[in-house]
């Protein structure tokens, strides 16, 4: 079981740390880069195929024109997890913008502005349809989300 994690850049760390360590939680390999479209597109393309079959998931992470989700989709079969960054301009609109309008037959799947736990989420997910294993340690977090939020009721009764 193995996710890449892809920033544009080294400061859209912040932003991925939670997710990996969620992932890392359940036992999955993660493997983080800081790889930009516009700025290192050979280094990006060489590591994309020195990747090919053996990550499950990538997981892009791209803040303003946001490129870098739907470059690494065009170049991959495996799925692609856009996380669009909070920009200094219009706090992450137009990245969330840029990732979800890809065109058609290069799908990019897309989470919340700033919400790396909700993109490893969504590839341990994905992950399940090959380790079933997986399921039993997503069950488990829903569970203890569950219960914290019934622990915080109970101090209102």
């Amino acid at each position: 079981m193995k996710v890449a994690v892809i920033m544009g850049s080294k400061s859209d760390a912040p932003k991925l740390e939670g997710g990996i360590n969620l992932l890392k939680g359940f036992g999955v390999d993660v493997d983080v880069r800081v790889l930009s479209a516009h700025r290192t597109p050979r280094e990006l393309m060489e590591y994309l195929e020195s990747i090919e079959g053996s990550v499950d998931v990538i997981i892009a992470a791209a803040g303003k024109a946001a490129h870098l989700p739907g470059v690494i989709a065009s170049q991959t079969l495996t799925p692609v997890i856009g996380l669009p960054i909070k920009s200094s301009t219009m706090d992450g609109l137009d990245s969330l913008l840029s990732i979800v309008q890809m065109p058609k037959g290069i799908p990019v799947a897309t989470v919340t502005i700033d919400n790396g736990d909700n993109a490893a989420i969504l590839a341990a997910h994905i992950m399940t349809l090959k380790y079933p294993e997986l399921r039993d340690k997503l069950s488990d977090f829903r569970k203890e989300m569950a219960d914290a939020v019934l622990k915080d009721d109970e101090t209102f009764r």
